[in-house]
């Protein structure tokens, strides 16, 4: 029997599913699902965590003391969104699970994560656990929303971002940071002045805030709109703006969706 996480009140409902990368699987609110809840692989559902990096990791390699460290790559060529949104976790207490950082990642921890229902907003909590030595740390989620709702209501994204992280041909940061050009993207932001909210044509709006000051949004499928909040930038282990969890003191970043229906 597949064990699930359930958060619930009167109007909204939250499936958080340990088996699948501790993710949120279905967020409804009011009775109407907001989130992608199937896709072809772990990467394109839900809402999942992402550590101890988030984005991309160049060719899976990076420096730490002074050692050359690598990480499997999953993205080829790149390294992506950390080791544990395609595992299993446990569940630890009620609104609470947790994850081995795994056998890929050079040094032992845990992630744990926190969750919250409340009137009107979800509440995530995670906590990057070093159980030895010291090791950097980007932590973050990535939300795929559905652009459309059941009703054929689309989505619309308000982001006032001030830079833009420049990409390479392969995808990733090169440490330039620009003006941001026109959508569609597949970019990371940052001087983002209020948070990002979503606004479906029935009315819904859904606010993404967070403890983190980078924003990745990648709005070119047409089913899909993802915005997610980082620690950091893609890459950030070769660039900066990476954290350090150190024993007793972990990386701990906060997400929260909060929703209200605008009257129409």
């Amino acid at each position: 029997m597949r064990l699930t996480l359930l958060l619930s009140n009167d109007n909204d409902r939250a499936v958080i599913d340990p088996a699948s990368g501790g993710r949120l699987a279905s967020l409804q609110i009011g009775g109407e699902e907001v989130l992608v809840t199937e896709g072809s692989g772990a990467t394109e559902w839900g809402c999942y965590p992402m550590a101890p990096w988030a984005g991309r990791i160049r060719d899976g390699r990076f420096v730490w003391s002074d050692e050359a460290r690598q990480v499997p790559i999953n993205w080829p060529p790149h390294a992506l969104h950390g080791t544990v949104f395609d595992s299993s976790w446990e569940i630890t207490e009620p609104g609470a699970i947790r994850c081995k950082l795994g056998s890929t990642w050079p040094w032992p921890g845990e992630v744990r994560s926190y969750f919250e229902l409340n009137a009107g907003e979800l509440f995530w909590r995670l906590e990057v656990h070093t159980e030895t030595d010291e090791f950097p740390v980007v932590v973050g989620w990535h939300p795929w929303f559905r652009r459309q709702l059941s009703d054929g209501s689309p989505a619309k994204l308000s982001f006032n971002p001030t830079e833009m992280y420049e990409r390479d041909d392969t995808g990733i940061p090169t440490g330039k940071r620009v003006v941001p050009t026109p959508g569609p993207w597949d970019d990371c932001f940052t001087g983002v002045a209020y948070s990002p909210i979503l606004t479906w044509a029935n009315g819904l709006n859904v606010e993404v805030s967070s403890s983190c000051d980078h924003w990745v949004v990648y709005d070119q499928p047409e089913h899909a709109i993802c915005v997610e909040p980082q620690s950091g930038p893609p890459d950030a282990f070769n660039l900066e703006g990476f954290a350090i969890a150190r024993p007793s003191q972990p990386v701990c970043h906060t997400m929260r969706l909060r929703w209200w229906k605008s009257e129409e």
